[in-house]
C-alpha cells in the first residue's frame, strides 16, 4: 500500500494530536483512522467484489467506533472537537 507514505502519517499527527511525533493520542488515531476508511471506501467504489477490503473496511470502523467512545467517556470537549475536525457524523 503506497497510499500513506511517512510524511502523510505525520502531518496527520501534527494536526490532530499534540506533536507530529504525538502517534499514541486518541485524536490522532481516530484522524488516522478516518484517512484510511476514506481510502477504502473509494476503493471499493471502483471494485466492487473485493470482499477482503470490505472485511477490512468494517474491522476499521469498528476500531474508530470504539476509539470514539472511549474518548467520549474520559473527555467529551475532545471528543466534540475530534468529530468537528473530521467532520464525523453522531
Amino acid at each position: 500500500m503506497n497510499y500513506l507514505n511517512a510524511e502523510q502519517k505525520k502531518e496527520i499527527f501534527e494536526k490532530y494530536g499534540q506533536s507530529n511525533t504525538d502517534t499514541g493520542s486518541a485524536e490522532s488515531q481516530v484522524a488516522l483512522f478516518s484517512y484510511r476508511i476514506n481510502h477504502l471506501t473509494e476503493h471499493l467504489k471502483r471494485n466492487k467484489k473485493d470482499h477482503n477490503t470490505e472485511r477490512s473496511l468494517l474491522r476499521l470502523v469498528g476500531k474508530r467506533r470504539k476509539m470514539l467512545n472511549y474518548l467520549k467517556t474520559v473527555d467529551i470537549t475532545r471528543y466534540r472537537n475530534v468529530i468537528k475536525a473530521l467532520n464525523l457524523r453522531k
